[in-house]
């Protein structure tokens, strides 16, 4: 009966043992950098002002289900950016006006994803790969106007991460996410974008990144 008891025991452990490996939860924080071009012939104010927008607060979170070196699941980021300056323009009598504006950007993505890893390996120097396709978001809001947009977006990235037990893991992580909007509503009012004008979201991030194992 001992035996017996002892044999179910070990045999309890390890089926916690192992479900406890099949689930990845992957979190990271960082700063994000936009790629597009700023357009030209703009004042130095107006660069400024655009300049704010292009670099921000980088967050996403995954979580995938193992099946040793690959994973599957789902992969949400988020990206957040504001910025004050002056814009000029041209009043109804032909007059150069300067107005301060204010803007807050925010670009999310979603959708599913896959992960190569060697978490499942004995060495304390874990590395990975992520890809994922879905859906980007763009939402940005000046006064009273406010722009939102949706795409078909990417979403990759790659870490380095130390092992600081069997269940979690923290290191650096280089990712990029990317996405070009042809069309997008003001205040409820669609715009199309011409092929030279489109509103690219591409970014590329650096971020601390953990793994909780499960």
């Amino acid at each position: 009966m001992i035996k017996k008891l002892m044999l179910l025991g070990a045999v309890s452990v390890s089926l916690i043992s192992f479900a406890q490996e099949k689930i990845s939860i992957v979190p990271s924080v960082g700063y994000a950098w936009r790629v597009a071009e700023t357009p030209s012939g703009l004042s130095r104010e107006e660069k400024d002002y655009i300049k704010g927008l292009k670099s921000g607060v980088h967050f996403d979170i995954s979580a995938y289900y193992n099946l040793r070196a690959v994973s599957v699941g789902l992969k949400f980021s988020n990206y957040s950016a504001s910025s004050n300056g002056w814009i000029s323009g041209y009043d109804s009598n032909g007059y150069i006006v300067t107005v301060p504006v204010s803007t807050k950007d925010n670009i999310t993505f979603f959708g599913p994803a896959i992960m190569y890893s060697n978490y499942a390996d004995s060495t304390k120097h874990k590395l990975f790969f992520d890809v994922a396709l879905g859906v980007i978001s763009y939402t940005s809001k000046t006064g009273t106007v406010k722009g939102t947009g949706s795409n078909l977006g990417l979403d990759a990235g790659f870490g380095y991460q130390y092992a600081l037990s069997k269940n979690f893991m923290i290191g650096p992580k280089l990712g990029v996410t990317a996405g070009t909007l042809n069309k997008m509503k003001l205040n409820g009012t669609t715009v199309e974008f011409g092929k030279d004008t489109k509103e690219g979201l591409t970014r590329v991030s650096l971020s601390a990144a953990a793994t909780f194992r499960f």
